[in-house]
């Protein structure tokens, strides 16, 4: 059995701030932790470091995350179709596919992500959808998926190959991944074990920024399986 993350009290991280996000014109209200600095003080985070390098990544919304909601917003998708989105953290990316008419799994490592995600696509009107506690290393069986998403995953080395393992059993035959990366140092192997775990890809240059803020860019990869 794979080690869980930790369950976090809401005194753990102080204030909630909400923030409001503007991707493609469309306004999304984010709750978020005030400091995700001040997770780090709590025992429980340190002693979940130790087991398993576990570190509070969901409290913050990363410039990814907003540049997977602008690709979703600016692609026409089928209503109803069923998106996995991995490392869900705050919830933008499954949100703005909500709010395409998809029907959304947001999916975390850490209970506390799933949490928050939940909340805020309640806090945007967003009714349905469905929540899965999910470790990488232990995907669950008998399920498949013919969208996933993700934003920032590829962050660390180690996280490379349990997550194409991941993409291998839960993507549909036909299905694709669509991942936005800040073009973090592991992103070379990552483009290198997409060739060698059966994976084609496309890539597109993204950009994305705060109103009267920084600016970010990065990479959408739009993932296959070899054909």
């Amino acid at each position: 059995m794979t080690p869980r993350s930790p369950e976090i009290p809401d005194s753990a991280w102080g204030d909630v701030v909400r923030e409001v996000v503007i991707v493609e014109g469309r306004r999304f209200r984010i709750d978020r932790p005030s400091s995700s600095d001040l997770l780090l003080d709590y025992p429980g985070v340190a002693d979940a470091f130790r087991v398993d390098e576990y570190m509070p990544y969901w409290a913050d919304l990363w410039p990814c995350a907003r540049m997977l909601a602008k690709a979703i917003l600016r692609h026409n998708w089928p209503k109803g179709l069923v998106v996995l989105e991995i490392g869900c953290g705050l919830g933008l990316g499954g949100i703005a596919a909500l709010a395409q008419g998809m029907t959304v799994v947001f999916s975390d490592y850490d209970p506390n992500a799933l949490r928050f995600a939940a909340a805020n696509a309640r806090l945007n009107g967003f009714k349905t959808f469905e929540t899965m506690l999910l470790d990488w290393r232990d995907p669950p069986p008998h399920r498949s998926f013919p969208l996933i998403i993700a934003s920032d995953v590829c962050y660390e080395h180690r996280s490379i190959d349990p997550l194409l393992t991941l993409l291998h059993r839960l993507l549909t035959p036909t299905g694709e991944c669509w991942l936005t990366d800040q073009d973090r140092p592991p992103a070379a192997m990552f483009r290198e074990r997409l060739g060698q775990r059966g994976f084609q890809y496309q890539t597109e240059l993204m950009r994305v920024g705060i109103p009267g803020g920084e600016r970010f860019k990065g990479t959408l990869y739009r993932i296959q399986r070899k054909t």
